[in-house]
């Protein structure tokens, strides 16, 4: 019996990279899966990939009306969440004097803005003693140049999960944030090629990290092996962090 027998997730932006090998991961432990992603052609790719026990829902976490035919969704074909996974983010680069408004508010606007509602949204369908996932990043706390509204962003992230964790402790809902380093997804290889050499050459293990190394990690915080893990942050950057 695999350890997400019989659980109903959501992984939000799970059509490429870390969201969609947990997504894969998730099925493989017996969890039945609803995907989200921008991009219809990719969402559909992405279903086909999981192969069974998915739905696939097209939307904008920043969107509130997405967010809430997500969750129809969801209400009308399982009636129910265990685990909620937000997982959609964006990142671009600006150094401070070159950020525009709206540079700050297409990252606000999904990084904290979609975080905050994906969850708030989901509330109603999560069964008390759930698991609530955010993704966080290193970037929360190494002040990475020329990516300072990210980074702030992740910041916001981790304070969510301190204060929610409070919010939600009369439903033992418990809330983690899983913080990625470096990882091989296409975002990243999108990234300048200068930035991506000095992104790889802080991990102390001299290689990038893998989506599926992510994925295994959000298993953990998603099952019961960590029922008694709530509020953490957990980096998994070969530990880049950490040094």
């Amino acid at each position: 019996m695999g350890k997400l027998e019989g659980k109903v997730a959501v992984i939000t932006g799970a059509t490429s990279g870390m969201g969609l090998a947990t997504a894969k991961l998730f099925v493989d432990e017996g969890a039945y899966v609803f995907i989200t992603g921008r991009r219809q052609e990719q969402l559909e790719a992405a279903v086909q990939e999981i192969g069974r026990n998915v739905t696939g829902v097209r939307g904008d976490v920043a969107n509130l009306a997405d967010l809430d035919r997500l969750y129809a969704t969801v209400k009308s074909l399982q009636g129910h969440i265990d685990i909620l996974y937000a997982s959609a983010g964006i990142g671009e680069f600006a150094s401070i004097g070159e950020i525009t408004e709206q540079h700050f508010d297409s990252i606000v606007g999904v990084n904290m803005r979609g975080t905050l509602f994906t969850v708030q949204k989901a509330l109603p369908l999560m069964k008390d003693g759930g698991s609530i996932l955010l993704t966080g990043s290193i970037a929360s706390i190494k002040g990475f140049p020329a990516f300072g509204v990210y980074n702030a962003t992740k910041a916001a992230v981790r304070s969510f999960a301190r204060t929610w964790l409070n919010d939600l402790k009369s439903r033992n809902i418990r809330v983690n944030v899983l913080s990625p380093g470096p990882v091989e997804t296409g975002v990243f290889d999108q990234i300048p090629k200068d930035a991506k050499h000095y992104f790889v050459s802080l991990i102390p293990r001299g290689t990038i990290g893998q989506p599926r190394e992510i994925a295994t990690a959000a298993l953990f915080l998603a099952a019961n092996d960590s029922s008694f893990v709530n509020g953490i942050e957990l980096f998994v950057d070969g530990g880049t962090a950490q040094i």
